[in-house]
This record gives C-alpha cells, sequence and structure tokens, in this order.
C-alpha cells in the first residue's frame, strides 16, 4: 500500500509530505484548489512522460517520491528481485523532472529505465480517474479480470504452456522448410569431407608422430653417419671401451693396496659399463634405422596429403580426427531432411488436438462466468446512479488456429441508457460514467484485483443525494480489501473516509501554492460542512455533517 509521498516544487506545490493509512482515504477541497495535483505527482512516480512545466516557476527541478510497504505483497516483491531493486519490504519510487525538460526515474535509490518504472508501478496502483490512464480499458487487463472472477488464471497457462510447445516446434519447421535447399548443400559438402577424411584412413597414433618421422627419415644418412663415428670411438682396439677396461684393471690392482681408491674405481667401472651399454644401444638403434621398410618418399608423401588435409579444415595435423567426429555430427544434426519436416507436422497437429480440447473447455467456463459478472456488474451500476444501464463482457472468437489465452478475446461493452446499442467501455464518452463503471468492476471483482491501491477521481459526477450514498458505501466496502484513495466533491462519499485529506490554495508573493493537510475530527466536520452547505458554515449544516460522517461508522 502506498504510504508516504513527498513533492517538492512541482507546479503550484512548494513542499508536501502526506501520510497515507490504510482503508479508504478522502480528498477534498474547493474547485481550483488543486486537487488534481496529488495524481500527476502520483503519475509522475508511476513512469508517465514527465513535461518541464511542471516544475514550480523559478526553479531548477521538481522531486516526488512516494513510499510504499510491500511486506505482503509477493507479486511486487518478486518483480523487485528480478531487477534487483529489492530492500527489506519497502519500495521508494522517485521522479526527478528539470527545468530543462529531462528527468530521472528511480527506485530503491537506483536509476531505473521508465519502462521499469511503469511494470512497477502496473503492481502498485490502479487509477479509476477521469483523464487518467486506466488498465481497465486495456484488453488484456479485461480478459484478466474476467479471468480471474471465473477463477480460469490455471486453465489458461495450461492452455498457454501448450501455446508456446506448439511455438517452437512451429518455429523449427519453418526454419527447416526455408532453409531446406541450404540444408542440402551442407548435407553434400558434409558428406564429401567425411568421405575424404575416412579414405585417409586416420590413425592418431599415426598423427601424433608423423611429422617427428619425416624428419628422422629425411636426415637418415646423416644420422647414420653420426652414430657410426660414434661406434667405431667406442669400439676401436684403442677406442673408449677399451681404454676405461684398462684403466679399471689398473686402479683393480691399486684398489688392494689402498682401499680409499674405492670411490674413484667405482666411478671408472660405472663408466666403463656405461660405455658398454651405450655400444648396446647405439648398434641397436642402427639395425632397426636400416630395418625400417618405410621410405623418406612416403613419409613424405603421406605428411603431404595430411598437410593439404589440415590446411583444408584449418587445423594441426594432430586435430585431424576430431575434426572428422565434429563433421560427423553436424552431417546428423541435419540429416533428417523432409522425413525430419513430415514428422514435425505429425507432432504439431497432435499438439494442436491437445490445444483445442483445453481451448473448447476454458470458452465454456468463460461463456457462463462472463454472463454472471455481466448481471453482477449491471446491478452495481444501477445502485451507483445509472438506471436503464447495462453491461456485458463481450466474448469475440478468434481465427482458426492455436492461440495464447485460448479462443477468445474479451471486450467489455457497456450501455448507459435504454435503448441504446452496446458500445466498448473505451468509446464511453462520459468520465463520470467511466468512473463509476471502473468501480462496479473493481467492486464486484475486488478478489481479483492486482494492485493493492485503488484511486477514484471524481467517481461522484453527474449524481447526488441517495447515489451518493451508495457510491460512499461502495468505496468503503471496497477499503475492507484494498486502500481506496478517492477524490470527491460530494458529502456524502467523504463522510465514509477513514481519512480525510484536505487540498487548499494560497497566494503570496511567490505566486499560488497548494497544500495539503489530514483533518482532524473538527476539520473534518467542518469540511463536510463546507461541502454540504457552501462558504457559510451555519450550525445546521455542522449537525448534518457530524450526523452524516457518524452514520458511516455505523455501516
Amino acid at each position: 500500500m502506498l504510504s508516504q509521498l513527498s513533492v517538492k516544487n512541482l507546479a503550484v506545490v512548494e513542499k508536501l509530505d502526506l501520510s497515507f493509512e490504510t482503508g479508504m482515504s478522502a480528498v477534498t477541497g474547493e474547485t481550483g484548489a488543486g486537487k488534481s495535483i496529488l495524481l500527476q505527482a502520483l503519475s509522475l512516480v508511476l513512469g508517465v512522460r514527465a513535461d518541464s512545466n511542471l516544475v514550480r516557476y523559478g526553479k531548477d527541478k521538481a522531486d516526488v517520491s512516494a513510499a510504499f510497504s510491500v511486506n505482503n505483497n509477493k507479486t511486487v516483491q518478486d518483480f523487485l528481485i528480478e531487477h534487483s531493486l529489492e530492500d527489506d519490504g519497502e519500495c521508494i519510487l522517485r521522479r526527478v523532472i528539470s527545468s530543462d525538460g529531462r528527468s530521472k526515474a528511480f527506485i530503491n535509490g537506483s536509476t531505473t529505465p521508465l519502462s521499469i518504472m511503469r511494470a512497477l508501478g502496473d503492481l502498485l496502483i490502479d487509477m479509476h480517474g477521469q483523464n487518467e490512464h486506466q488498465l481497465l480499458l486495456r484488453a488484456d487487463q479485461q480478459l484478466l479480470l474476467l479471468d480471474g472472477f471465473a477463477q480460469l488464471e490455471d486453465d489458461k497457462n495450461a492452455i498457454n504452456a501448450i501455446v508456446r510447445e506448439y511455438k517452437n516446434l512451429n518455429d523449427k519447421i519453418k526454419q527447416l522448410a526455408d532453409n531446406q535447399d541450404i540444408i542440402e548443400q551442407q548435407q553434400a559438402l558434409y558428406t564429401h569431407q567425411l568421405e575424404e577424411l575416412d579414405d585417409a584412413m586416420l590413425n592418431q597414433a599415426e598423427l601424433d608422430t608423423i611429422e617427428a618421422d619425416f624428419k628422422i627419415s629425411a636426415n637418415s644418412q646423416l644420422i647414420v653417419e653420426k652414430v657410426s663415428n660414434v661406434l667405431s670411438q667406442l669400439e676401436a682396439e684403442s677406442g673408449v671401451n677399451s681404454q676405461l677396461l684398462t684403466l679399471n684393471t689398473q686402479l683393480s690392482e691399486a684398489l688392494e693396496i689402498d682401499e680409499k681408491l674405492q670411490t674413484g674405481f667405482d666411478l671408472v667401472n660405472s663408466a666403463q659399463l656405461q660405455s658398454q651399454e651405450a655400444i648396446y644401444e647405439l648398434t641397436q638403434y642402427l639395425s632397426k634405422l636400416s630395418s625400417d621398410d618405410q621410405s623418406a618418399e612416403e613419409i613424405e608423401e603421406r605428411i603431404s596429403e595430411l598437410y593439404g588435409l589440415g590446411r583444408k579444415h584449418n587445423c594441426q595435423i594432430e586435430a585431424l580426427l576430431t575434426v572428422r567426429d565434429q563433421i560427423e555430427q553436424k552431417l546428423n544434426d541435419i540429416g533428417g531432411g523432409a522425413g525430419s519436416i513430415e514428422q514435425m507436422n505429425q507432432q504439431l497437429n497432435s499438439i494442436a488436438g491437445r490445444y483445442q480440447i483445453k481451448a473448447q473447455a476454458l470458452s465454456k467456463s468463460r461463456a457462463k462466468k462472463a454472463q454472471a459478472l455481466s448481471q453482477l456488474v449491471t446491478d452495481t451500476m444501477q445502485e451507483l446512479g445509472m438506471p436503464g444501464s447495462e453491461f456485458k463482457v463481450g466474448l469475440n472468437q478468434k481465427i482458426d488456429g492455436v492461440h495464447l489465452n485460448g479462443n477468445e478475446s474479451v471486450d467489455f461493452l457497456v450501455k448507459t441508457n435504454m435503448g441504446q446499442d452496446f458500445n466498448p467501455l473505451k468509446k464511453v464518452a462520459s468520465g463520470g460514467e467511466l468512473s463509476r463503471i471502473s468501480l462496479a468492476i473493481s467492486v464486484v471483482g475486488s478478489n481479483n484485483e492486482h494492485t493493492p491501491t485503488l484511486i477514484f477521481d471524481e467517481v461522484d459526477v453527474g449524481i447526488s443525494g441517495s447515489v451518493a450514498e451508495v457510491v460512499g458505501r461502495k468505496l468503503q466496502e471496497l477499503a475492507g480489501k484494498y486502500q481506496i484513495l478517492c477524490i470527491t466533491h460530494l458529502a456524502q462519499v467523504a463522510a465514509f473516509g477513514h481519512q480525510h485529506l484536505c487540498v487548499s490554495k494560497s497566494q503570496n508573493q511567490e505566486g499560488a501554492q497548494t497544500t495539503v493537510g489530514q483533518l482532524s475530527e473538527a476539520q473534518r466536520v467542518d469540511e463536510v460542512a463546507r461541502i454540504l452547505g457552501g462558504s457559510s458554515i451555519t450550525e445546521k449544516t455542522r449537525n448534518a455533517a457530524e450526523e452524516m460522517i457518524a452514520s458511516s461508522r455505523a455501516l
């Protein structure tokens, strides 16, 4: 609910701080005092476009902020969390308008796009005013109200889940059909590439070593020459190995005399053994190298083939098998072709069948509840001083197919006098009638309102007497479930408020200035008496006001 409104330098308001209570708040004041300034201020923090003319003359900027208590409003809390704007159960909307026409929007201190502020505002306040944008006039809101009244939200959500399933599959079918020529070209390309790689008989072990093998093969003559030279120096009659053997013998004889030569003997002995091992390994290496039957020419031819494939697929030789598997997967992904489209179309028809079963059941329920809602709103409208008026929920059949929210759209229709035709609610000319129709729908569907605060701007236009009392009673009844703000010119309506705010205007050197204050009990009696009797308040009108207020509390 709305708990606080602060306004600074907005039009005729220099500074204003208001606290709002639960229940119904009545707003009154002299004609021209500036009662609409409250709606202007709230509209700004709900995201409407700003005009630099709203900035008070001589000031640089206007500043409006509204605080809402959202502890018990899970929808708003989820919205704030989704947009990373949560702040411990509080929601503060702020709007700053500069005299140069620029404006900034804030939610809980964070700069926010107006689109987000408007979306949040739709969850916080619903304005039923003569000149305000009203959710009630929107087709989607009318559908929401009917389905809420009929308790069909779960059925509608189930249908929408089927519609999304249908749409996703249909999009895939269209994409396949539109790209069939491209798909066939891709299939041909991938098939050719896969065959080419398979013909190359790739082996990962070969891919990992072939470049090293080619290097060895290409330099085998040099390797043989170098290794043979080393072997000759190790194995010659006076070679390294022979010399190490002689040294080993001489140290062995000296060791028998002095044991301190043991370490030196062990090192020479180890060197000789390693020399002997080296001779064996190098001999084996030359033997294996000479027995390799794959020539350098063959290896060069093979590596040239693999390099060509690598360039074609923009990869290293070692990655050719991985590329081959990727191509095979791509071919499998698009391999369905026309057969897949046919299967998808069969599946699509099955989904459409499931949709129609549920949609027809929803249509039947809607038609039944639409009649009930029409009669209840009609009865309430006539109680609110609109004799001969009627309300009807129109259900318009959509073209054949699968549609979000079912097979029909909703249009609220009214006729305000007997003998007239029904017209869409959005075409009702009288602002006062529109406000009372909105009130009637809100009362009937109060269990299904999606906003915690409802604002009614002059719902009493064109009515008086006992009908005005009915309007006040209906608003007070609605205030048992929602916070109500009602701007009114009638004492019979104002008397039903749990809180009474009075708007007044004064003149000073800086120009006109509007203020809004909460009235005490005594002040409230005087204000209701003023509305009843004009500027001259008599004892008689004061007594009538006291009786009217007391009577409203007794209900």
